[in-house]
């Protein structure tokens, strides 16, 4: 039932943390449970009613050390911008100091819903030595995310049910219960949140980000972008073109799209890496699957179709349904290293019976702990935001005409991603952003990134927004996953460090995966 886009963000940050477990073989997580930043000293959702705009660009941070070497802050925001002095939030900051530093580098993970201070915190895993030296590498997490003053609406039972709901109902029953799910949703959200989830937007979170430049004493902002995280810079890069310094929007996002079309693209996009790794499966020895090609798509397609109505069973007591089998099978569809090879193993275990493996996967990109904890709020702050950047919010005679199309397109997928247009239905606040050319006139070059097989932002959607952009220039990646920068490419890392170093980036070129 949920929508994928908004996944990005928490498979990206748990790809790393299994990346720095295996790399330094210490059996935790980076983030662990240690707390990664220092509380304020009034409560972060303790409203501020004195500060204009001019305070608010004008405040100064208070650094203290949060472990590691890392420093930690908070930066004061207002709800909402067209009325500043009414109250405000705030916005969690992480700093890791390079040691020739030339300004900041801020980095923004995706999501939306993605935690950047997780991120950072990874930081020898996400980017290269040359920009840790060169930058002081900044994580923040936006507006209504993790640490910062956050969006809350569904507790954890709800969310259990929420991610195991049917999402391909097939008579009246599921339909409604797919719109009870979202109505739920909507309603605890406006309970719990009614001002915040009226100001989720990216507009007011770019505004956000421009404060934290001033703050950080930046003249121009050096920003790092991936997956949501392009349309959050590109968006900056419109409102305040001639703030922009150095650029680069990696698995980018096309602006001009709908919540429908984003959700096309992805399920063909899922589709066409599921066929690859199906192509990849085959010539392992521990591939669970019959037969390549379309005849081993289709037993996947035919192992979800019979969870369907057939639910398996985990050993905490939850149902194994097909949407947790979807989830369960789409987060290693994002990393072709680790990713794929687990899902051989997950999906050996589930076809004979055992879903404990897949259920697992399950808990760890959806952030829910072994006693039942969702331990982020990244499930209830994508479809805030996405629901209020995006007009279009679909009826159920809408989607039901949809589905036929899309399973076409994408016949694993389709169905089931054209469903997860119903998110937005009950949603009560109404929205405030609509989909748009972004051009951005005025700003220095702006390098986007794109990988030719990405299943969560499909290539077509990063050569979009390089022409879209007055001052676009597009590098490929030729390979699978998800995102490029940092993820195995030489080829990649090396252009990428030269333009946030020099400014300068290449035009038309083209790096290879490894085989």
């Amino acid at each position: 039932m949920r929508k994928y886009l908004g996944f990005i963000a928490t498979v990206l940050v748990a790809l790393l943390v299994i990346l720095a477990v295996r790399v330094s073989e210490n059996g935790g997580k980076l983030t662990s449970s240690e707390p990664t930043a220092i509380a304020p000293t009034d409560s972060a959702s303790q409203p501020a009613t004195t500060m204009d705009m001019a305070g608010y660009y004008s405040q100064q941070l208070t650094w203290t050390g949060c472990q590691d070497g890392f420093e930690c802050t908070w930066l004061e925001v207002p709800l909402d911008y067209a009325n500043p002095t009414a109250s405000s939030i705030k916005i969690s900051v992480i700093r890791m100091k390079g040691d020739h530093a030339q300004g900041s580098l801020i980095l923004n993970p995706g999501g939306p819903g993605g935690s950047g201070i997780d991120y950072v915190r990874a930081i020898d895993y996400i980017m290269t030595k040359t920009l840790r030296d060169n930058f002081d590498i900044v994580g923040f997490d936006p507006r209504g995310v993790g640490q910062s003053t956050p969006v809350d609406c569904l507790d954890d039972q709800q969310t259990d049910a929420y991610l195991a709901t049917d999402g391909t109902p097939d008579n009246q029953s599921e339909v409604d219960a797919a719109v009870s799910i979202y109505k739920q949703f909507a309603d605890e959200c406006l309970q719990k949140s009614p001002e915040l989830m009226k100001f989720m937007d990216t507009v007011s979170a770019a505004k956000d980000v421009d404060i934290l430049r001033a703050a950080l004493g930046d003249e121009k902002l050096n920003w790092l972008g991936k997956s949501y995280g392009t349309f959050l810079g590109a968006t900056y890069a419109d409102l305040f073109p001639t703030k922009v310094g150095r650029m680069m929007l990696d698995g980018a996002i096309d602006p001009m799209l709908t919540n429908q079309d984003l959700g096309l693209g992805q399920a063909i996009g899922f589709d066409n890496a599921l066929n690859r790794w199906v192509a990849n499966c085959i010539k392992s020895a521990d591939c669970p699957l019959k037969s390549g090609g379309s005849q081993g798509v289709k037993e996947v397609l035919d192992f979800l179709n019979k969870l369907d109505s057939h639910p398996g069973q985990l050993a905490d007591g939850r149902e194994f349904t097909q949407a947790l089998a979807v989830t369960a099978v789409i987060g290693p569809l994002y990393d072709k290293v680790y990713g794929w090879p687990e899902l051989r193993k997950s999906m050996t275990d589930a076809f004979n019976g055992d879903y404990e493996a897949m259920g697992q996967s399950v808990d760890f990109y959806t952030s829910r702990d072994q006693s039942g904890h969702f331990t982020d709020n990244s499930n209830d702050a994508i479809m805030a935001v996405n629901c209020i950047d995006r007009p279009d919010r679909p009826s159920v005679a809408d989607i039901e005409k949809l589905v036929p199309e899309w399973q076409k397109k994408a016949p694993v997928f389709g169905d089931y991603l054209a469903w997860g247009n119903l998110a937005c239905l009950n949603w009560t606040a109404p929205a405030t952003g609509t989909p748009k050319k972004i051009t951005a006139d005025g700003a220095p070059t702006i390098l986007v990134v794109g990988t030719t097989n990405d299943p969560a932002t499909p290539y077509p959607w990063a050569v979009a927004l390089a022409k879209e952009l007055a001052s676009g220039v597009l590098l490929t990646m030729d390979g699978d996953g998800h995102t490029a920068y940092y993820q195995g490419s030489e080829c990649i890392d090396k252009y990428v460090d030269h333009f946030y170093l020099t400014g300068q980036a290449p035009a038309g070129v083209t790096c290879k995966d490894a085989p």
